[in-house]
């Protein structure tokens, strides 16, 4: 059977930068297993499958693809197809909020208009941030990105874990070269961090040109090698930073770059709520543009 999808380039508000995704806009009477093929086949970050809403509230459901693995949630799939639903109209015009149910839970996503097209949405994590168990030693991680321990930060800004469904070890390092310099050792992630509660890593620097931080992301686990813009890392740094904040009732606001080492640079926005001394909202917000449109022939059978 035949069924159409688009071609979008997300956290980014030009073609060829940002990271690609595909949306396939109706993927009604796919199955999981023809979902991952088609993923495969395409062999992008993520692609999107869009259902019926199973609940009042929800907007649309997604089921979301790497070329390995389904994800529960995430943020460039999120944000593009949030877009792209507005673009085509699925979304009238006069709506600004939705709700897009996610394996993670409902994920409520604003959408932004300019001359009446969509162009910007941020999300809310559906889940609330959750710390794990510390990562690994700092030689053990330095040896897995190839840098050496005295690249890492260390103190308050020390490796830490956070998920907002999809678990990442933060990494900061000291400096924008060090972050170049990173080189994944496949044999030394398997050994230290393949098996682990946040096998997926988010290394961080001080940013450039009015960032906060500049990032780089590896999931060998998701069959990734590196990613260009990531929206669920991104809620997890949102977690890790605001940690660091002095409690008070306040919106925390960063910048990232991502993307830049790969010649395809992603700008993401982050946002933490703090009351209290608790996290209440972690959101991420981006713009995308539609690149292309196509369709693929999908066979009922795909087993090999």
């Amino acid at each position: 059977m035949r069924y159409s999808y688009h071609l979008l380039d997300v956290f980014t508000d030009r073609v060829f930068g940002g990271n690609p995704l595909a949306v396939f806009p109706d993927g009604r009477g796919l199955s999981t297993e023809q979902m991952q093929r088609v993923a495969a086949e395409l062999n992008l970050s993520e692609t999107v499958f869009v259902l019926p809403a199973e609940t009042e509230a929800g907007t649309r459901k997604l089921r979301i693809f790497t070329p390995a693995v389904e994800l529960p949630f995430a943020g460039h799939p999120t944000v593009g197809t949030a877009v792209l639903l507005g673009e085509t109209g699925a979304v009238p015009e006069d709506v600004q909020n939705i709700v897009l149910e996610e394996t993670v839970g409902p994920v409520a996503v604003r959408i932004w208009r300019e001359a009446g097209r969509p162009t910007f949405a941020q999300l809310t994590a559906a889940q609330a941030p959750e710390f794990g168990p510390p990562p690994p030693a700092p030689a053990e991680l330095a040896r897995v990105i190839g840098l050496d321990e005295s690249d890492l930060l260390d103190g308050e800004w020390a490796p830490g874990t956070a998920s907002c469904g999809v678990p990442f070890v933060i990494v900061p390092v000291r400096s924008r070269e060090a972050l170049a310099r990173v080189r994944m050792d496949q044999g030394a992630w398997e050994r230290v961090l393949a098996d682990t509660w946040a096998p997926h890593l988010y290394i961080v620097a001080p940013g450039a040109e009015g960032a906060d931080l500049r990032a780089r992301m590896f999931a060998p686990a998701m069959g990734l090698g590196e990613d260009p813009a990531t929206g669920a890392a991104a809620t997890a740094l949102a977690a890790y930073l605001a940690r660091r904040e002095n409690g008070e009732p306040s919106t925390h606001r960063w910048t990232v770059e991502q993307g830049v080492e790969m010649g395809r640079p992603s700008t993401l926005y982050l946002e933490a709520e703090v009351e209290a001394g608790s996290i209440t909202a972690i959101r991420v917000g981006g713009s995308a543009v539609l690149v292309g449109q196509g369709w693929m022939e999908i066979p009922s059978d795909v087993s090999t």
